[in-house]
């Protein structure tokens, strides 16, 4: 089996062969603007070698998952894994020499570069039987190892480095080639761009990016302005597994991925100005019906409790005293705390506005008797929020018993999670628990859940897409929220 594919041809209609073996060896730096051509470059270079060599692809963006049908590339959905999870998966893709594609379009950018960061790192400490050669593409390398500190964490950005720089300038002796894709020099680390050894330079039009393109060619710097002249799909190729000389070489088409789209203008729809009103208008109202509230509504403010609690007080001054039934008084106020608890918006008040409101509502109601003191509503109304009374008597015993040692303002949202988790639900509602909480926070939800795990109370899986596994200790099942 020859080593040699051909990525496209030069000015003069020859083809241009690219050396795999070589490139193992001597690792590939590609880049260009937007719309020149880089992802159509790794396209070409993947299926011509897919059935000479291992391929991982570390793609940002979803570009490259159409590898699969074609050429029989793994798709691994980053979102879909824990972090160990990942770990364990670039372990066992070494062991099994599988050609596989890191699809990382469905988390946030500093989750897609700790998520590549722990996948190339363990890829790297794979065991020494196992470093079978693999060709590694990075596309949007300035994600992952950035030259400058921008907006994600310092210690986010130390480890993707790391990682990078492990690939570039230790990752031969493993067997491990790496291909870097990037559109802007300048903003791609200088001890990764260094590392390799071949280039294809495509269309730029920064002078610093020209001038570093320029450099990395042999070129003089006044001919950097060729790079801007090129045209899309034109790559400017130098390095031993290509040319010992630099060569234009026009890439060559490819078999997998979508259709380009017709450049060039699209003729406007021949809509009337009334049709396409009625068309951006219609059922307008019912579509921002279905949208989530914007938020919790205010608390009401202190002088109305006040005034609340005043006419409350004389409409029971008014009013005939008569014998209390204790057993009907207990009645009266749970109903009280049940129908507080169902009610939008009385969670998000602080505990003593609602301990004053639930006052005021005794008082209203006529109710005489001993009353719960703030500790005891507090749990109570906690307990009629997360539904308690529609668990089995053990159930709840057992649910009461475990929360015996959590703290009032944290007791609403833990019995949330713990009501899901002995009804072996599959999920929690977030809505449920922001509410039980008394926030519209996320962060706030994640602290939370931090703050139960340190504590013991629950144990939580999270993986790269944000959804979380929450599982309450001395209950069987377990919950899954979904953010």
């Amino acid at each position: 089996m020859t080593a040699q594919i051909t990525i496209g041809h030069d000015a003069s209609g020859k083809p241009v062969q690219f050396d795999i073996e070589e490139l193992l060896a001597t690792r590939l730096l590609v880049q260009g603007n937007s719309g020149s051509g880089k992802s159509h470059l790794l396209r070409r270079l993947l299926e011509e070698s897919a059935r000479m060599v291992q391929q991982v692809v570390i793609d940002p963006e979803g570009d490259f998952v159409t590898l699969a049908e074609p050429f029989g590339h793994i798709v691994i959905d980053g979102a879909a894994y824990s972090p160990a999870e990942i770990e364990a998966l670039a372990r066992r893709i070494r062991e099994h020499r599988a050609s596989v594609v890191l699809a990382l379009e469905g988390l946030e950018v500093e989750q897609q570069i700790r998520c590549a960061a722990q996948f190339l790192t363990a890829m790297f400490d794979a065991p020494r039987e196992h470093w079978f050669p693999a060709l590694v593409v990075v596309d949007e390398a300035q994600m992952f190892a950035p030259a400058v500190a921008g907006e994600i964490a310092e210690d986010t950005r130390r480890m993707t480095l790391s990682a990078m720089t492990n690939l570039m300038c230790r990752g031969r002796k493993r067997g491990l080639a790496g291909i870097v894709a990037t559109q802007r020099l300048a903003k791609l680390a200088k001890n990764v761009a260094a590392e390799a050894s071949n280039f294809l330079m495509g269309r730029t039009f920064l002078d610093i990016d020209m001038v570093r393109a320029a450099d990395l060619l042999g070129m003089e710097r006044r001919q950097a302005e060729r790079i801007r002249e090129l045209e899309r799909g034109h790559f400017l190729a130098l390095g031993p597994a290509i040319t010992r000389l630099p060569v234009a070489v026009k890439i060559g088409p490819v078999q997998s991925g979508l259709k380009a789209r017709a450049e060039g203008l699209m003729a406007m729809p021949q809509t009337a100005p009334a049709d396409m009103e009625a068309l951006l208008t219609r059922d307008l109202a019912s579509e921002v019906a279905k949208a989530p509230p914007p938020g919790p509504p205010p608390a009401p403010r202190w002088e109305e409790v006040e005034a609340d609690i005043a006419h409350a007080e004389e409409r029971q001054v008014e009013a005939p005293r008569a014998a209390p039934d204790t057993s009907a008084v207990a009645q009266q106020i749970e109903a009280i705390i049940v129908a507080m608890a169902g009610e939008e918006g009385v969670s998000f008040q602080s505990a003593s506005a609602q301990y004053q409101t639930f006052l005021s509502r005794c008082r209203r109601e006529r109710i005489i008797g001993p009353m719960p003191d703030m500790g005891t509503f507090r749990r109570r109304f906690a307990m009629a929020g997360a539904g308690l009374d529609l668990v089995d008597e053990e159930t709840r015993e057992r649910i009461m018993k475990l929360a015996h040692a959590v703290e009032d303002d944290l007791l609403a949202p833990f019995l949330v999670l713990a009501k899901t988790a002995s009804a072996g639900e599959a999920d929690v509602d977030e809505d449920a628990l922001a509410r039980a909480y008394g926030t519209s926070s996320t962060g706030r939800i994640r602290r939370l859940l931090d703050h139960l795990e340190r504590q013991g109370l629950i144990v939580v899986r999270e993986d790269f897409g944000g959804g979380r596994s929450v599982l309450v200790p001395g209950l069987e099942a377990s919950a899954t929220p979904a953010e």
